[in-house]
């Protein structure tokens, strides 16, 4: 028997990857971030995106916080699930350091497609204007509809009992996880990802310009 499908649609670095540890260890069929339905989506696809949530029973990450309208509507039912940071600058600054960690070409790709610049340090208004936008734009969807919401902040409480009570699930008997924490890239990404930085600088500011 198919399972209400569950669908994360924090921003990325709000706790989405602990969350979707949660619902794999809660027994869920989890789906993850995919920069090729990311793709498609922003291209007015979702053929692909459909075949996928058809597969699988929970979601986190990109492309679903973009689409959340589209697949309340497509799978009636479904329950979401809004991870957010303590604060804005919390968000922004944890954004930024990850940015420096990843992959140039994947990151710079996926960060443009789901924000409209590779980096967070080239705009960073943009981005904060973006998150709490985002906030008020799924608080409001599901205003009348609170049964179907859970917005939670594992700053603030990381503990299994939120999670369970809203999916109706059991606490496990295990420790609650906190995923994808912090940590060094290697030295050559770093050094790559702060050049591609500058030279977003650059172009913006042309090439006359010097930076301080």
């Amino acid at each position: 028997m198919s399972r209400v499908k569950v669908f994360g649609i924090g921003l990325n670095k709000t706790g989405t990857t602990t969350l979707g540890v949660c619902l794999s260890r809660l027994g869920y069929r989890h789906c993850s971030f995919d920069l090729s339905l990311l793709e498609q989506v922003r291209h007015g696809d979702l053929n692909g995106l459909r075949a996928v949530v058809d597969r699988h029973d929970s979601f986190e990450d990109w492309p679903y916080p973009l689409v959340f309208e589209q697949l309340d509507h497509l799978y009636p039912g479904s329950r979401f699930i809004l991870t957010r940071r303590r604060s804005t600058r919390a968000w922004l600054r944890s954004l930024q350091e990850h940015s420096l960690r990843t992959d140039p070409a994947i990151g710079s790709r996926s960060r443009t497609l789901a924000y409209g610049w590779p980096y967070p340090q080239l705009n960073p208004r943009a981005h904060l204007s973006l998150y709490r936008a985002h906030l008020l734009r799924v608080r409001h969807y599901f205003r009348q509809r609170p049964q179907d919401l859970l917005e939670v902040c594992w700053e603030e409480q990381a503990s299994w009992a939120p999670l369970c009570s809203f999916l109706g699930q059991p606490l496990p008997g295990v420790p609650f996880p906190h995923a994808n924490p912090a940590c060094c890239g290697s030295r050559q990404r770093l050094l790559h990802n702060q050049e591609l930085i500058r030279r977003g600088f650059d172009d913006a500011l042309g090439d006359d310009v010097a930076l301080p």
